[in-house]
């Protein structure tokens, strides 16, 4: 689950270690890593936020940079391979009965937690019921609608975990991954009464000592000599002996350091330093760069539509028909962006060209806001709540520019951090949000963030038709029937404009042109690993090369 702010503009291109010049197919190009992996040596990672609240992970509430280094620490059941496809990764094996309402995960023997203690069936059971609330002591907040159609949690044998639902759920071996979010924790995190603190996991790196996280300065992991994955020439991973994350908000400050050497790494989604500054460094070669929309996110207003204006369809309309999209990817993020119609990304079931998402259309604009005003007898203006970063700001200023020639005002209210935005959007303290969610994985994934009664349903959908599509998503096997009802959701959220949609995500990584495996190591199956960002990268390939590459 990933809660994210809709970066100043958003877009993509090919990249790699080479910088390649955007194109018109903004999916990217993992970059091919330079020499021989070496183990050793230390990588300073720049990230767009701290994490608040911890890393509880049954009870915390990430944002990107709080799941990029969630997944330094601790490691999910299952991860997809680079054709969008849920492999297994924790677990060695997973399998379904016929009506897929039970699930048999078989784990990998031999994997030890941070404290020594293994990897047992047993504790893979507490922590899928700490996350859907029926683990005394953890009190989860957002994991308990997600996972309230799971009837039974039950140990087969050392090894062997059996999660039994109410009912058929084709896609559940995604929810074990969850964006990368469903980490699973020791037993001995999971009953600390400081569990957001006692970070103890059995991924590739270790916080071996609470002083080693500064809030709002840094957190130094140290790798995890037993770590249980190796690469394909049998070398102990991961490579490096520290990782140091640096929360850097600014996105122009975090290309900054990158270029002063302030820091080795960054992960950002700000395509105007893409365009400006990041793709020029990656021609001259002086960092490697991968940028990508590759099962993306996808950039919003989320409309709260439980209130005034948006409870009323033609102010939707109005603002969605409003809003020059092309220009303002334009004005912001250097014209690279794919459009987006609806929330599915071209790597995503139920993607369509044509979703019948209201079109950039002044008199449209104007027609339905005279509309609004002649229902209510109050002219539409609305509030667009966006984060206190320059870059987001002059994005809503450039949207609120757009609506005023068209007669609708928009005011903006500015938030101090994500954390504050994120609090807004659980209270539904909002009009409209700029928000950046929904990574591509398979659409069920999507099903708590849009159906009724969901704490993360935050801008308060409450629609039947949606509800109908969401259920059949979910119990329907059939390849042909579960693309054609995503399909249909995606043209239902066409339809009623319940939120505006702009781009495509485009996130990078940029590297200093030293370190290398960006993406990391095969998986455990032996495929590919997975090409998205949205979700942040693994860090166990990460290597530091010695020896500079030929002509670097």
């Amino acid at each position: 689950m990933v809660f994210g702010m809709f970066a100043a503009a958003c877009g993509g291109s090919d990249g790699g270690s080479e910088g390649a010049q955007p194109t018109d197919d903004p999916s990217g190009t993992p970059p091919e890593p330079e020499g021989d992996p070496a183990p050793g040596g230390s990588v300073t990672y720049a990230l767009e936020a701290e994490t608040n609240g911890g890393f509880c992970l049954a009870e915390a509430q990430l944002a990107i940079s709080g799941i990029q280094v969630a997944r330094s620490i601790y490691d999910t059941l299952t991860a997809p391979n680079a054709d969008g496809e849920i492999t297994p990764f924790l677990a060695e094996s997973f399998s379904a009965n016929e009506d897929s309402t039970e699930w048999t995960f078989v784990l990998r023997e031999g994997v030890k937690f941070h404290d020594g203690t293994d990897l047992t069936a047993e504790v893979v059971k507490n922590n899928i019921d700490a996350y859907r609330g029926t683990y005394e002591g953890r009190s989860p907040v957002l994991f308990t609608f997600v996972l309230q159609d799971i009837e039974s949690v039950d140990v087969v044998d050392p090894l062997t975990v059996k999660v039994t639902t109410s009912r058929p759920w084709v896609a559940f071996p995604w929810t074990m991954w969850s964006s990368a979010r469903f980490g699973i924790m020791s037993q001995s995190q999971l009953d600390s009464e400081n569990c957001a603190d006692d970070m103890v996991g059995t991924g590739p790196f270790a916080l071996e000592s609470s002083s080693d996280w500064v809030v709002g300065e840094s957190m130094t992991l140290q790798k995890n000599p037993d770590y249980w994955q190796t690469d394909a020439n049998g070398v102990q991973l991961p490579y490096l002996d520290t990782l140091i994350y640096k929360p850097i908000p600014d996105g122009t400050q975090r290309v900054s350091a990158l270029e002063t050497g302030e820091v080795q790494m960054i992960h950002t989604s700000s395509t105007q330093q893409m365009v400006e500054r990041l793709q020029p460094l990656a021609d001259s070669g002086d960092i490697n760069l991968y940028q990508t929309d590759s099962f993306g996110e996808v950039n919003y207003f989320m409309l709260n539509v439980t209130k005034p204006p948006f409870d009323n369809k033609n102010a939707r309309i109005a603002v969605a028909a409003g809003v020059d999209r092309e220009l303002l990817d334009e004005v912001r993020g250097g014209g690279i962006a794919t459009i987006a119609n609806g929330p599915f990304q071209a790597d995503v079931l139920g993607h369509l060209e044509d979703t019948g998402f209201p079109a950039f259309d002044p008199v449209v604009a104007e027609e339905a806001a005279a509309k609004y005003e002649e229902e209510t007898g109050t002219p539409l203006e609305f509030t667009y709540s966006t984060t206190a970063v320059e870059e987001n700001t002059l994005t809503a200023q450039e949207i609120q520019g757009q609506l005023a020639e068209v007669g609708i005002k928009m005011n903006i209210r500015s938030s101090a951090d994500q954390a504050t935005l994120i609090n807004e959007a659980i209270a539904k303290d909002f009009d409209a949000l700029g928000w950046r969610n929904h990574p591509g994985a398979d659409p069920d994934t999507q099903y708590n963030w849009w159906y009724v009664g969901s704490l993360v349903n935050f801008g308060g959908i409450d629609d039947p038709e949606v509800i109908r599509l969401l259920d059949a998503g979910r119990e329907t096997a059939d390849p042909a029937e579960r693309k054609q009802i995503y399909e249909d959701l995606n043209r239902r959220f066409g339809e009623e404009v319940f939120n505006v949609w702009t781009t495509f995500t485009i996130w990078a990584l940029a590297a200093a042109p030293d370190v290398n495996g960006l993406l990391g190591p095969n998986l455990p199956d032996g495929t590919e690993p997975f090409p998205g960002l949205a979700t942040g990268a693994p860090v166990s390939g990460l290597f530091v090369n010695t020896t500079p590459p030929a002509g670097g």
